[in-house]
C-alpha cells in the first residue's frame, strides 16, 4: 500500500544533474534552454502592506497549535528577526531524539514531519515512532518524554508519520492533567498526557488512551493510522484517520471521531461517506444503497473556529483512488471540505473541490481559517490548496465561494464502466499554481536521449489536461498525486492578505490493469506499486514519470514557492524553490511554510536540505542555513525570554530517499 504523498524518489538523478549541469555552466549555457519548452517560470510582483488592522486577528506570539493558531495561519506577530537582520541567523541549539540509533532499522520507512508546538512552557513534539517529548525552549534540553511504543513490525500503510500533538486546558481537572497534550498513534490510539509530566492522564479513556476500532478487520496492521493532530474546540477533542489507499473497495469508513476531552467519552462519529438515504448527500452516490466504498477519511490536520463552533475537514477520495464506476454520482463529502459543528457533528455545509475523484486528488492539506481584508472590512474565509494546484477561497459561516468558482468541462472517455463527472470546480481569478497540461514538446532532458525518452513516455500516454481518466493505455495525472500542494499547507500573511504556498509540479503514469492481470503484473514490475483495488474490475499501476537518469520528464521548476492575494486571486510572486549545487531547477518539497511579522517566510521542505529565509514581499531569499537531513517538516517560531527562536524538525523522509536524521534544530540572533 502507498502514501498519500507516494514515492518521489528523484534524488537518485543528483550525480548526474551535479556533472552535467556543472559542465552545462561551465560552457556558459542554461540547463532550462537545453530542454526547450522547459520553463514556465517565473512572475514576480510586489505585495504591498495594507492598512488592515492586524491586531483585530487572533494570530500570537505563542505556537500554541499544530498550525500556529486553531485556524491555521501559521503566522506569528513575533518580529524580533526581521529582513534587516536575518542574515545573523544562527544556530542557537540543536536535540536529537536518538531515532537514528535506537530505531535505526525502521528510519526508512519514517517520514519525519512534526512540527512542535509551545504549552505548558515547553516545546512539545512527537517522534513519527509516536514518542512525545517535551523541551527547554532556551536550550533545548529535554523535559520528559513519553513512548507509546507502537509495534515497529506493523507495516504501516503510510509509513511512520506523527505530525504533531495538541494542548488542552481542562475546566474540569485540576492538578495532575489539568493540562494535557493529545496525540494520535499509527496503530490508531488516541493518548493524553499531562502536559507538565508527560505521564498518562489516567482517568482519560483506560489509563489514559482510546483504542479507535476502525469499524472492520484490517487486512493488515498498518492499514489503519493516525497521522495528524487532534485538535480540540470547548471541552472535545476531535481526530481523523490515515487509511491505507486502493487495496479494496470495502474499505474502513473514514469516520471522524469526537471524544469528551476529559473522560475520553464518545461524543460523536461521522463518516464523510452517507450510508442513510435520508442525507442530503446520498443522491450523489449512485451505486449500491448504502454504498460499499469506505475511506474519504481526514488524514490531513482540521481547523477549528471557536466562535462559530465549527471544526473543518479536509476529506479525502473514496476507496479506491482509480476507478469509481463502483459509485457514480459526485459522492459528495469525499474531496471536500466541511463544516461539522463541534459539538453535535452535524454538518453546517461542504465544498467539493473534486467530483467523483478518480486521480487521487484528495484534499490534502489543514483549511486555512483566515480574514481578509477587502472594501475596508475583514472577511471570514477558508483558503483551501489543493493537489491539483488549485486554490478555493469560500465564505466560512456559509461555504458559498468567496473568490469566484465555476464549472468547467473535463476530459471524458473513461475506461469501460467508469461514471465520469462532466464538470469540475475551477477558481475564475487564481490561475492554477504549477501547470497541469503536459505535451510531448514539454519533455525535458539533460540529454538529447534522455529527453527524445521523455518525448516518446508522453507520447504513448493519454495526456489531454487536468482530470483525464485513467485508462489502460496509461494515463498521465499532472499534478502528480504528491502535489501541487500536500500536507504541509500554506501561511498566510495578514498584512498583505498574502497566501504563501510552497508546490510541486511532477507528473505521474497511472496504469488501469484488468483485475485478472493484476498478480502477473506484479511479478512483471517488481519493486514498482502495483495495488489490487480488490472489488474493481481495475487494479493499478503508478509510477512518476522519469527518464531513464531518474531525472523528471516534467518541465523544471519542480517545486515552487509563490504568494498569492486572497483579496483578488492574483498570484503576486512564483519563484523556483530548491536547488542542487546552485542550480535552480527547483526541487519536489514537502513541509510547508510560515510567515512572521517580521516580513519573513521560513520553510524547510526542499530535497535539497537547506533551511531558508524568503522576503515575504516579493519572494527572494534572503537567508539559509544547511542542515543535517532534508527539514521536511513545517517550521514553528516563539518568544521565549525575550529571544525569538525558529525551529524545524530535520530528519529527512523516506519517500524522498534522502539523508535521514532525528534532530530538532532551533535558531536565534547571535
Amino acid at each position: 500500500m502507498v502514501r498519500k504523498i507516494t514515492k518521489v524518489k528523484v534524488l537518485l538523478f543528483a550525480t548526474i544533474v551535479l556533472m552535467i549541469a556543472s559542465a552545462v555552466l561551465v560552457l556558459g549555457g542554461s540547463i532550462i534552454s537545453l530542454s526547450g519548452n522547459a520553463a514556465r517560470m517565473d512572475i514576480s510582483g510586489f505585495a504591498s502592506e495594507s492598512s488592515r488592522p492586524v491586531d483585530s486577528v487572533d494570530v500570537g506570539e505563542v505556537w500554541s497549535h499544530y498550525g500556529g493558531d486553531s485556524g491555521g495561519h501559521r503566522y506569528s506577530q513575533a518580529n524580533q528577526i526581521d529582513r534587516g537582520n536575518v542574515a545573523q541567523l544562527a544556530l542557537a541549539w540543536q536535540y536529537s531524539t536518538g531515532d537514528m540509533l535506537e530505531r535505526a532499522e525502521y528510519m526508512s520507512q519514517a517520514a519525519t514531519e512534526g512540527t512542535p508546538i509551545f504549552a505548558a512552557e515547553s516545546l512539545v513534539f512527537c517522534t513519527p515512532f509516536n514518542e512525545v517529548i517535551a523541551l527547554d525552549p532556551g536550550t533545548g534540553l529535554e523535559r520528559w518524554s513519553f513512548d507509546a511504543e507502537i509495534d515497529l513490525e506493523q507495516n504501516p500503510a503510510n509509513g511512520f508519520v506523527c505530525r504533531g500533538v495538541a494542548y488542552y486546558q481542562s475546566l474540569e481537572t485540576a492538578g495532575a492533567c489539568a493540562e494535557r497534550i493529545f496525540m494520535g498513534a499509527n496503530d490508531g490510539r488516541l493518548v493524553a498526557l499531562d502536559a507538565y509530566s508527560g505521564r498518562p492522564c489516567n482517568e482519560f479513556g483506560a489509563n489514559g488512551e482510546i483504542h479507535i476500532d476502525p469499524g472492520m478487520e484490517l487486512i493488515w496492521p498498518g492499514e489503519f493510522q493516525i497521522t495528524s493532530p487532534p485538535v480540540t474546540i470547548g471541552d472535545t477533542v476531535i481526530i481523523g484517520s490515515a487509511i491505507g489507499d486502493n487495496a479494496r473497495v470495502v474499505a474502513p469508513a473514514g469516520t471522524v471521531r469526537a471524544f469528551d476531552a476529559d473522560t475520553g467519552e464518545p461524543r460523536w462519529a461521522w463518516d464523510p461517506i452517507p450510508r442513510r438515504s435520508a442525507d442530503p448527500a446520498a443522491s450523489s452516490w449512485e451505486g449500491s444503497q448504502p454504498p460499499q466504498e469506505g475511506h474519504a477519511n481526514a488524514w490531513a490536520p482540521l481547523s477549528v473556529d471557536e466562535g462559530l463552533g465549527l471544526v473543518f475537514i479536509p476529506t479525502s477520495s473514496p476507496s479506491p483512488d482509480f476507478y469509481g464506476g463502483l459509485r457514480p454520482g459526485a459522492n459528495l463529502y469525499a474531496n471536500s471540505v466541511v463544516a461539522l459543528e463541534a459539538v453535535t457533528g452535524q454538518i453546517r455545509w461542504s465544498f467539493q473541490t473534486v467530483h467523483h475523484d478518480v486521480w487521487d486528488y484528495d484534499v490534502p492539506a489543514q483549511p486555512g481559517l483566515y480574514s481578509v481584508w477587502r472594501d475596508g472590512a475583514l472577511h471570514d474565509v477558508v483558503a483551501q490548496v489543493t493537489k491539483t494546484g488549485l486554490v478555493f477561497v469560500i465564505e466560512r459561516a456559509t461555504g458559498e465561494p468567496w473568490l469566484p468558482i465555476e464549472e468547467r468541462p473535463v476530459p471524458q472517455n473513461g475506461v469501460a464502466g467508469e461514471s465520469l463527472s462532466p464538470t469540475q470546480p475551477f477558481p475564475v481569478l487564481t490561475p492554477p499554481v504549477v501547470p497541469n497540461r503536459l505535451s510531448p514538446d514539454d519533455a525535458f532532458g539533460l540529454t538529447l536521449i534522455d529527453r527524445l525518452h521523455c518525448r516518446r513516455q508522453i507520447s504513448r500516454s493519454v495526456a489531454d489536461g487536468l482530470y483525464t481518466p485513467p485508462s489502460e493505455q496509461g494515463t498521465l495525472l499532472y499534478p502528480f498525486t504528491g502535489g501541487g500542494a500536500n500536507w504541509g499547507g500554506a501561511a498566510f500573511d495578514p498584512k498583505r492578505n498574502l497566501l504563501v504556498i510552497n508546490m510541486n509540479s511532477l507528473a505521474h503514469h497511472v496504469q488501469l490493469i484488468p483485475a485478472e492481470r493484476v498478480d502477473e503484473a506484479r511479478r512483471r514490475f517488481p519493486g514498482r506499486e502495483v495495488s489490487p483495488q480488490t472489488g474493481a474490475p481495475y487494479g493499478m499501476k503508478r509510477e512518476v514519470l522519469l527518464s531513464p537518469l531518474g531525472i523528471p520528464c516534467t518541465p523544471p521548476p519542480w517545486g515552487v514557492l509563490a504568494g498569492i492575494d486572497l483579496s483578488s486571486g492574483e498570484i503576486v510572486w512564483r519563484k523556483s524553490f530548491g536547488e542542487m549545487q546552485g542550480v535552480n531547477l527547483g526541487l519536489p518539497s514537502f513541509g510547508g511554510p510560515i510567515v512572521t511579522a517580521g516580513d519573513l517566510v521560513f520553510i524547510g521542505g526542499s530535497m535539497d536540505n537547506f533551511f531558508r529565509a524568503f522576503d515575504v514581499s516579493n519572494g527572494q531569499e534572503v537567508w539559509r542555513w544547511q542542515l543535517p537531513a532534508a527539514g521536511m517538516a513545517t517550521p514553528m517560531t516563539y518568544l521565549w525570554q525575550d529571544r525569538q527562536y525558529v525551529v524545524i524538525y530535520a530528519g529527512g523522509n523516506e519517500d524522498a530517499e534522502g539523508r535521514l536524521g532525528d534532530s530538532i534544530l532551533a535558531f536565534a540572533l547571535e
